[in-house]
C-alpha cells in the first residue's frame, strides 16, 4: 500500500548556504559572479594551446568585470555605513537602517554599476585595433585593451581619470568617513571590553576593504603608459584572491570557526613537536 502511493520526484529544492534570509549575503553573490567572469576562461587558457577570446566575448567579459567590481566596491561602502550606524547610533539602528534604506543601499550600486560599465565598454567599442591583437593580461581589462588601439584613446583616458576615478573614490571616501566616526565613538567608550567588542565588529570588514582597495589603487591610479607586469600581479589580488578570502575573513568572527582554527593550530604544533623529537632521536649521538 505504501509503495503504490509513492510517486517519482520531478524536482528538488536547493536550500543554499543558509535558510535564514539575513545570512544570504549579497556581497558573497557579487564575489562569486566577479570571479566567475574571469577564472573559468583563465583556467581554459592555462590548459589549452590556443589562448584566444573573440572580440564580442572580450567586451562582454570587460563589461561584467566592471559591473561586479563596482557592485563589490559600493557594497563595502554600504556595509561601512551599516557598521557606523550600529556603533554610533545603536538605539536608532532599526529606525535608520530600515527596509527602505537597505533597498536604496542595494539598488543604487547595482543601477550605477550597469550604466558605468556600459559607458566604458561603448568607449572601447568605438576604437580601432589594427596591429597587434595580443593582450598582455589574463583577461580583458580596460587598460591592456586600450594599449592595443591604434586610434586615439584620449577620451577613454579622460573618462577613466574623471568618472572612473570618482566611481572608485566615492565609496572609498564613504568608508573612510564611516570609520572615522566609528573611531571617535569607540575612543569615548570607557571600558576596554566595550572597545574590543566594537573593534572586533569592524575587523573583518576592514580587512576586506584594505585587500580590495590597496590593489585597485595601485593598478588604476596611474597613467596608461606605465601599465606593466606588476599591475597584472596586483590585479589577481582584487579579482581572485580577495573574493576567495572574503568568506574566510568574515567567518573568523564565528566562534565555532575560531575554535576549529585553534584546534587545527594546536594539532599542527603537536605534530611538529613530535616530528622534531623523532628527528633529534635519529640524528642525535
Amino acid at each position: 500500500m505504501g509503495m503504490s502511493n509513492l510517486t517519482r520526484l520531478s524536482e528538488f529544492i536547493l536550500l543554499g548556504l543558509s535558510s535564514r534570509s539575513e545570512d544570504q549575503s549579497i556581497l558573497s553573490f557579487a564575489d562569486i559572479c566577479y570571479t566567475t567572469v574571469i577564472v573559468p576562461k583563465m583556467l581554459v587558457n592555462f590548459l589549452s594551446e590556443k589562448k584566444t577570446i573573440s572580440y564580442a566575448e572580450c567586451l562582454a567579459q570587460m563589461y561584467f568585470f566592471l559591473v561586479f567590481g563596482n557592485i563589490d566596491s559600493y557594497l563595502l561602502a554600504a556595509m561601512a555605513i551599516d557598521r557606523c550606524v550600529a556603533i554610533c547610533n545603536p538605539f536608532h539602528y532599526v529606525t535608520v537602517m530600515n527596509r527602505r534604506c537597505c533597498v536604496l543601499l542595494l539598488a543604487f550600486p547595482i543601477t550605477f554599476s550597469y550604466f558605468h560599465s556600459l559607458l566604458h565598454v561603448l568607449l572601447v567599442n568605438r576604437l580601432t585595433f589594427c596591429t597587434s591583437n595580443v593582450i598582455h593580461h589574463f583577461f580583458c581589462d580596460v587598460n591592456p585593451v586600450l594599449k592595443l588601439s591604434c586610434s586615439s584613446t584620449f577620451v577613454n583616458e579622460i573618462v577613466a581619470m574623471t568618472e572612473g576615478l570618482a566611481s572608485v573614490m566615492a565609496p572609498f571616501v564613504c568608508i573612510i568617513i564611516s570609520y572615522l566616526r566609528i573611531l571617535i565613538t569607540v575612543l569615548k567608550i570607557p571600558s576596554a571590553a566595550g572597545k574590543h567588542k566594537a573593534f572586533s565588529t569592524c575587523s573583518s570588514h576592514l580587512t576586506a576593504v584594505i585587500l580590495f582597495y590597496r590593489s585597485i589603487s595601485y593598478v588604476y591610479l596611474q597613467p596608461l603608459s606605465s601599465y606593466t607586469v606588476k599591475d597584472r600581479i596586483a590585479t589577481i589580488n582584487y579579482t581572485v584572491l580577495t573574493s576567495v578570502l572574503n568568506p574566510f575573513i568574515y567567518s573568523l568572527r564565528n566562534k565555532d570557526m575560531k575554535r576549529g582554527l585553534q584546534k587545527l593550530i594546536n594539532k599542527i604544533k603537536s605534530q611538529m613537536g613530535r616530528f622534531s623529537t623523532k628527528t633529534n632521536k635519529i640524528c642525535g649521538p
